[in-house]
């Protein structure tokens, strides 16, 4: 299944949410695993991003529909990558 990176910031809300409840955080893989995902690891982060969480998705469309859902929420803002693992890439470059 292809691989996606999410970078999220957490807004105003997002903060007050974590701070009241840390564990809001694993609940959110629950939210993903519905949508069709799945949260392969999840690192809380220092500088311009909170979060950094690799997702495993069926396709694109499926993780737009995932980072819009979150998004949406308005505790966080998210940017989305695809990822390829490096051996992958090594051999479509052949």
């Amino acid at each position: 299944m292809p691989t996606y990176i999410l970078l999220s910031r957490l807004t105003d809300d997002g903060c007050k949410t974590i701070k009241d409840n840390a564990e809001r955080i694993k609940e959110v893989n629950k939210d993903v695993e519905e949508m069709g995902g799945r949260v392969v690891s999840q690192y809380a982060l220092l500088g311009d991003y909170d979060f950094l969480n690799v997702v495993e998705a069926p396709d694109n469309e499926t993780i737009q529909k995932i980072s819009l859902e979150l998004a949406s929420r308005g505790t966080i803002r998210i940017k989305t990558m695809p990822a390829v693992e490096a051996d992958q890439f090594i051999n479509k470059m052949k």
